[in-house]
């Protein structure tokens, strides 16, 4: 999908037709206990990950060594799996527990030599990676953040911070606060330009938002599968295939080595993006991941994307007619898959609400995040609880 074909379908917004959508409703097992809109936050998990955890505890009762062929080959699996959903080839992709793990060996990949030693973010990006950039000061990394002074990313002030002092661009698809999404593809031709790699930071909008990172040419993309991708514990790191051979993480272990399992020392990396792989690894996430991505892989992304807008469409349309502001940005294609809501005294009313079994979240703003699995009409019973805790909830 080319980057115009992915602009074009950000603009559609239909829901998902009532039969498929029921059905698909009826695997996610949270959604019988109330109404769920915080996958932003944590997805959904389908029944059918009770199966999974089934088998792991009679794999562990029953131990037996050689399971590790049949864990590596579904650890690959899902592996190759979040490769085709972002448009990506398999080998580019390798997973481990979480995203500040692998954002720490992509970093330790280079020697931040002045004076190509900076790396630019933005102050909507989430507190994880200005953290390990940081980190990384004690090697000679610079950091500059680029301040937005709103909701919205700044782009032309991001473009103006980028030059050939840049070594690396690290932004969000999208804002954990905001819900605003970034032009990526105007990020990538200004921090190719001058001689800069792109790093963007996926967990926000993977799994509602279309991503082809070979269109976009972006070079390292990292998510997680306990969000949108209705899995979890696991992460993931791509790798643009051209360029990993140029990589070589000083942070690392035994499973990125072209030996690894033969339990001989390893004389070179493994191929692919395993060269960015750690130790032993945790199957067990992966393979519950599993069914999410699965799942959502046979609705597709541009129909998940539609039924989203649709979604988050009357959020925004019952909130302007009740005078709440709107945070996120109203235009189809700058929002991602949230939409955040300005309420006064707002963490208590998000605590309120989950009394009477109404779930968001809070992080500053009031964040509402339907998914592939939500129905307008859980939309509108969810505003009309709203507007009631606004007036004082004098209707429940």
């Amino acid at each position: 999908m080319s980057t115009s074909d992915l602009e074009s379908a950000a603009d559609v917004a239909r829901p998902l037709d009532a039969g498929p959508h029921a059905a698909l409703r009826a695997k996610f097992p949270l959604l019988e206990s109330c109404v769920y809109l915080n996958s932003n936050s944590t997805g959904a998990v389908p029944r059918d990950v009770e199966h999974v955890l089934a088998r792991y505890w009679e794999t562990l009762r029953t131990w037996r060594d050689d399971v590790w062929q049949g864990w590596l080959e579904g650890l690959g699996r899902y592996a190759d799996s979040v490769a085709t959903l972002i448009g990506a080839p398999p080998g580019s992709v390798v997973t481990d527990a979480n995203l500040s793990t692998l954002l720490a060996r992509v970093a330790s990949c280079f020697d931040y030599r002045p004076p190509r030693d900076r790396v630019v973010t933005t102050d909507l990006e989430f507190p994880t990676v200005p953290f390990v950039w940081n980190a990384f000061r004690r090697y000679g990394a610079r950091l500059d953040v680029v301040g937005t002074g709103g909701p919205r990313f700044d782009e032309d002030a991001l473009e103006r911070h980028i030059d050939e002092r840049t070594l690396l661009v690290c932004v969000p698809h999208a804002s954990f606060s905001s819900g605003a999404t970034l032009d990526l593809a105007r990020l990538v031709r200004r921090a190719h330009d001058v001689g800069a790699l792109v790093v963007v930071d996926a967990f926000q909008t993977v799994g509602v938002v279309p991503l082809d990172v070979a269109a976009l040419g972006v070079d390292v993309v990292l998510g997680g599968s306990h969000k949108w991708l209705c899995g979890v514990g696991t992460a993931f790191l791509y790798v643009r295939p051209d360029l990993v051979g140029d990589l070589e993480p000083a942070a690392t272990g035994w499973q990125a080595g072209d030996r690894a399992m033969t339990f001989q020392p390893s004389t070179g990396w493994a191929a692919g993006a395993q060269r960015f792989a750690g130790g032993t690894p945790y199957p067990l996430t992966s393979l519950a991941s599993q069914v999410g991505l699965d799942l959502l892989a046979g609705v597709g992304m541009p129909a998940i994307r539609a039924h989203s807008l649709a979604c988050t469409q009357r959020i925004i349309d019952r909130a302007e007619a009740a005078g709440i502001p709107v945070v996120s940005p109203t235009e189809p294609h700058r929002r991602g898959g949230v939409v955040c809501l300005d309420v006064p005294d707002g963490e208590a009313v998000k605590r309120r609400l989950a009394e009477r079994n109404l779930v968001c979240s809070w992080r500053g703003y009031l964040r509402v995040g339907p998914h592939v699995y939500n129905t307008l009409e859980e939309i509108d019973e969810f505003m009309d609880a709203l507007e009631s805790e606004r007036r004082g909830g004098d209707d429940r």
